[in-house]
C-alpha cells in the first residue's frame, strides 16, 4: 500500500477547505426525532436506552449535578457515534485529535471546578490540604494537589486519543499485513483475516467504552464539586 501510516489522522479538505465541521455535525442528523404520538421500535429503543444511561449515570448526583443531565448525555451520545463512524473505511475520526478532546475535556472540567468553587468553596479548597497533614509537608501537597487538579483535563483528553489512535493504528497495520500476504500464503492470509475481524469487533466495543468512560470522569468531577 502506498497510503501513509498516518493518513487517517489526517484533517480531510473538501473544495480546499477543511471538512471538520461537517463531519462534526454529521453524528447528528443520525438520531431520528418523532412528531407523532406514537414512536416507532427504533425510536422507542433510542429513548428507552437514553433513559438507561441517564439514570445510571445520575442516581448518584444531587438537584445541582442533575441539571448536567443533557450536556452529559449530548457528550456521550456524541463521543460514541464519532468513534464508532470513524471505523468505516475512508472515514475521518475527529475523537482521534488531541486537539479535538482537549477542547472538549478542558471546558468541561472547567465548569465543574468553577460550580465547586461557587457553591461548595470550602470544601472545594480542602481538597488542595488533606485533613492531618503534617505541618512541613503542608507546602508540597498543595503544590503537588494544584498539579494534579489541572492534569485531569489532558487525562481525560489523552485518555481518548491514545485508546483510538492506537486501535486504528493496529487495524491499519494488520489490513496492510493482510493485503501483503494475500499473493504469498493463503493460510497465513485467513489467520490474518480473522484477527482483523476480531479487532475490529473489538474497537467496536473500545469505541463505546471510552465514550462511556469519558463522561462517566466528567461526571465523577460533577460529583465532587456540587
Amino acid at each position: 500500500m502506498n497510503e501513509n501510516l498516518f493518513t487517517p489522522f489526517t484533517t480531510p479538505t473538501l473544495l480546499g477547505l477543511p471538512a471538520v465541521m461537517p463531519i462534526i455535525m454529521f453524528p447528528t442528523l443520525l438520531f431520528p426525532t418523532s412528531k407523532h404520538l406514537i414512536n416507532n421500535r427504533l425510536i422507542t429503543i433510542q429513548q428507552n436506552l437514553t433513559q438507561l444511561i441517564l439514570k445510571q449515570m445520575m442516581t448518584t448526583h444531587n438537584t445541582k449535578g442533575q441539571t448536567w443531565s443533557l450536556m452529559l448525555m449530548s457528550l456521550i451520545i456524541f463521543i460514541a457515534t464519532t468513534n464508532l463512524l470513524g471505523l468505516l473505511p475512508h472515514s475521518f475520526t475527529p475523537t482521534a485529535q488531541l486537539s479535538m478532546n482537549l477542547a472538549m475535556a478542558i471546558p468541561l472540567w472547567a465548569g465543574t471546578v468553577f460550580t465547586g468553587l461557587r457553591f461548595k468553596t470550602k470544601n472545594s479548597l480542602a481538597h488542595f490540604l488533606p485533613q492531618g497533614t503534617p505541618t512541613p509537608l503542608i507546602p508540597m501537597l498543595v503544590v503537588i494537589e494544584t498539579i494534579s487538579l489541572f492534569i485531569q483535563p489532558v487525562a481525560l483528553a489523552v485518555r481518548l486519543t491514545a485508546n483510538i489512535t492506537a486501535g486504528h493504528l493496529l487495524m491499519h497495520l494488520i489490513g496492510s499485513a493482510a493485503l501483503a500476504l494475500m499473493t504469498m500464503n493463503f493460510l497465513a492470509t485467513s489467520l490474518t483475516l480473522i484477527i482483523l475481524m476480531l479487532l475490529t469487533i473489538l474497537e467496536i466495543a473500545v469505541a463505546l467504552i471510552q465514550a462511556y468512560v469519558f463522561t462517566l470522569l466528567v461526571s465523577l468531577y460533577l460529583h465532587d464539586n456540587t
